[in-house]
């Protein structure tokens, strides 16, 4: 039997419970909602309620911010990866297959004429092994 707390999207935490949950304050929660990564519903008496799907996003921003990035790229990226696993999903119930290529957690390699830099001549280039 499965039941509305079964589900990803259903809004059971409260923002205080959702904060503890994942290691944030609550004003974090609000700063995600102002840059437009998540909306939370709100109950019959106004209070924020997050899903644990929201709750995923906001811990993988809190991550990208640990490791450096600013708080519109990285709600920029949670929202792309997310778009992709949705796109991912979609496929697959339409009865497509994915490839190895298509997981979007294996990070995709550089293509070798870019990771090799041969932007500017090497400073000895042209001259003779006497020339200074």
């Amino acid at each position: 039997m499965s039941t509305a707390f079964d589900d990803a999207d259903f809004p059971a935490y409260t923002m205080g419970r959702a904060a503890d949950m994942i290691g944030v304050t609550p004003a974090f929660l609000r700063s995600l909602g102002s840059a437009g990564l998540i909306e939370p519903e709100r109950s019959h008496g106004g209070h924020r309620r997050y899903s644990r799907h929201q709750l995923k996003l906001a811990g993988r921003v809190r991550q990208l911010l640990d490791e450096g990035m600013l708080l519109s790229a990285a709600c920029r990226i949670v929202m792309l990866e997310d778009r992709l696993a949705a796109a991912h999903r979609r496929i697959v119930e339409l009865g497509g297959t994915l490839t190895a290529d298509d997981d979007a957690d294996l990070p995709t390699s550089t293509h070798p004429d870019i990771a090799t830099t041969r932007y500017y001549p090497s400073p000895r280039s042209g001259r003779s092994p006497s020339a200074p």
